[in-house]
């Protein structure tokens, strides 16, 4: 049997990838008991690994956001890059 990788050890975006197949892979529902709630377990160590991984990133964006007067603040970012 493989050895799962920690959560920890992913990137962003394989830890997402891989929280995107478990879910896939319970709606389908013919996963049996024990594999659902090993999935689910596995899911929702994911989810909270990807949740605090946002977390820092915001804290850091509005680290590096500085108003005009030099004093630190936050700032909506367009991300659309619609005009």
């Amino acid at each position: 049997m493989a050895k799962k990788e920690a959560p920890e050890e992913m990137s962003y975006e394989t830890a997402l990838s891989k929280l995107e197949d478990i879910v896939e892979h319970l709606e389908r529902g013919d996963v049996p008991l024990d594999e659902s709630l090993k999935k689910f377990s596995e899911g929702i160590r994911l989810s909270r690994f990807l949740s605090d991984k946002l977390k820092k990133a915001e804290e850091e964006i509005k680290k590096l956001v500085e108003q005009e007067n030099g004093t630190m603040g936050t700032e909506l970012l367009d991300v659309a890059g619609g005009d």
